[in-house]
């Protein structure tokens, strides 16, 4: 299924990467008090920004990237019950390598 989204100049559509471990010490922590991951997929990103002379500046980021990003960077959606953030690419902080 397509993503029914297409972001805008220089930001991204990023599927946060979910937290595998829900046991420490035998404790089952539940969804509300767990730390929200801070790596996640892009999965669509915009044309570029423009830059001072007009020209459009391609982005560093494309779909298909995992990124590291600040855990209170972007804007939280929801789409087809699914949940994304919406980032500038500004606010990635790092790709991690495969």
């Amino acid at each position: 299924m397509a993503l029914k989204i297409r972001p805008l100049y220089d930001r991204l559509v990023v599927k946060r990467i979910e937290e595998t471990e829900t046991v420490r010490g035998g404790i089952i922590i539940p969804d509300s008090a767990k730390e929200k991951p801070q790596e996640g997929e892009v999965v669509a990103a915009g044309n570029g920004r423009k830059g001072d002379d007009g020209k459009v500046i391609a982005l560093d980021v494309k779909a298909g990237d995992r990124i590291l990003f600040g855990k209170y960077s972007g804007n939280e959606i929801k789409l087809d019950g699914e949940e994304y953030l919406i980032l500038r690419e500004d606010e990635v902080l790092a790709i991690v390598e495969k």
